[in-house]
């Protein structure tokens, strides 16, 4: 696991699906550009899965030209042991990768628990959270007649980055 300063790092989530608008994208990178110059962020923990993700992956790419001291770390959710092709391909988007060491039996949990551990490592979570949004109704099993409605792994973190009493920069609102 790499070394992390939790006052100078920045973790991201946010919904798989996003408008990605003009107007996001130079918000996004504004406040970006201000967590580094202003508080010293020079760590940005990701996941991944959402456009909000490769978004903010960008962005940071993109920073990375003007601050080269920034750290783009990609924090799995899965394979824990990962072959050397594996991790370099990983490590020519990202400076480091890594596998939380608790998560080896998350299963079905691991993005919550992989998100959970980006917050816990976090001073400040950038965030695209709308609270109307529903995940895409699912049933239980071929044989059930009806469909529940899962919760939004993007609300149960932010509920967590809440508690944790982040500070949260949220892009949706």
């Amino acid at each position: 696991m790499p070394d992390i300063d939790k006052e100078k790092t920045c973790c991201f989530f946010g919904h798989r699906k996003i408008d990605e608008t003009e107007e996001l994208k130079n918000k996004l990178s504004e406040i970006i550009e201000n967590l580094i110059v202003n508080e010293n962020v020079d760590t940005f923990l990701f996941g991944s899965k959402s456009q909000f993700d490769d978004l903010c992956h960008k962005i940071v790419t993109e920073l990375k030209e003007k601050y080269p001291h920034i750290r783009r770390v990609y924090v799995r959710s899965a394979f824990q042991h990962i072959p050397d092709w594996y991790e370099d391909s990983l490590l020519n988007h990202y400076e480091d990768t890594y596998f939380p060491e608790h998560m080896e039996k998350a299963g079905k949990a691991s993005y919550v628990e992989r998100n959970q551990e980006m917050i816990n490592k976090s001073e400040f979570c950038v965030v695209y959270y709308d609270e109307n949004y529903l995940p895409p109704r699912r049933k239980n099993s071929r044989r059930d007649l009806f469909d529940y409605q899962p919760k939004s792994g993007t609300a149960v973190a932010y509920d967590y980055a809440v508690k944790k009493r982040k500070e949260i920069i949220n892009l949706a609102e």
